[in-house]
């Protein structure tokens, strides 16, 4: 575990709206994720503590309880689709009204809570946080586990095979020593061009630097300009800036939330099940109107 201090989760609150609100009001995980840590500016050190043994990095965690919390204070709500909008209070909201509609929020689930022990309330307080987030990862989560549980030339092959599903006419896993970290050579057709991408695999926990796109970079330098950096973990801001840094051979990068939404897309190991289940409630102001 780093020593690098991780900011707790009601520091959190505000960057959160401000980043909903940079991003025109709604967002996905993702996006939002990425623009408090663009906005914040934290460190790489501090992007790489894992919450506990990972996968997931602790500011992604912390962020999850951010989001559960505004949404609690009625200033985000969310969608099945996983994107995340500003109610009307959410857009007008004061960075000082924050700790004040926070404390509401706790005293609220306090007295509701009140008849049993402080313990046991702190308990079922950490398993909403922990169920609201266990809705938003709990497949990707299984999936990314039994992704680090196969052999590197196994995750090579699935890295291969993703890619001619996604329409690369050719690839080849070189695995050979000597080649810098580039573990194959793919032929991407896009109507009537054609062009070679090289691309990289890495099984990794927590987030991937800066200096990873650099080195990955670095092994393509005389062979090809394209590059195709896959890992099951995350990537700090300064390798997504690294990554498309002016004057520099693009580099693209895919993280294990992104590969997880692939291989679902694709059906590799992630099968689909739609179930419909209807929840009827009667609106009776409704009625009241007419």
């Amino acid at each position: 575990m780093s020593s690098a201090r991780v900011p707790d989760q009601a520091k959190l609150l505000w960057p959160t709206v401000q980043a909903v609100r940079t991003l025109g009001g709604s967002g996905s995980i993702d996006e939002i994720v990425e623009a408090v840590l663009d906005q914040q500016k934290y460190s790489e050190e501090q992007q790489q503590v894992l919450h506990g043994d990972g996968p997931r990095t602790e500011i992604e965690y912390r962020l999850a309880w951010a989001r559960t919390s505004l949404k609690s204070m009625d200033l985000l709500v969310n969608s099945r689709r996983g994107v995340w909008a500003l109610t009307e209070l959410g857009r007008s909201v004061d960075r000082d009204e924050i700790p004040v509609l926070h404390a509401r929020v706790v005293a609220r689930r306090r007295d509701e809570l009140r008849a049993k022990r402080r313990e046991q309330q702190s308990r079922l307080m950490s398993d909403e946080v922990d169920q609201q987030i266990e809705d938003e990862q709990d497949w990707r989560e299984q999936l990314l586990e039994v992704l680090m549980s196969v052999s590197p030339a196994a995750f090579e092959r699935l890295a291969r095979r993703l890619l001619r599903e996604a329409g690369f006419i050719s690839t080849t896993v070189t695995g050979r020593s000597g080649d810098g970290g580039i573990d194959g050579l793919g032929i991407y057709r896009m109507s009537l061009v054609s062009f070679p991408v090289f691309f990289q695999s890495k099984r990794y926990r927590g987030s991937v630097g800066s200096g990873a796109v650099r080195d990955f970079r670095g092994a393509m330098a005389g062979r090809g300009d394209k590059g195709l950096l896959i890992t099951t973990g995350t990537f700090t801001a300064e390798a997504k800036a690294e990554a498309t840094r002016d004057g520099a051979p693009p580099v693209d990068l895919i993280d294990g939330r992104r590969l997880c939404d692939l291989l679902k897309e694709y059906e590799l190991g992630v099968r689909t099940e739609t179930r419909v289940v209807e929840d009827v409630r009667v609106e009776k102001e409704f009625f009241v109107d007419l």
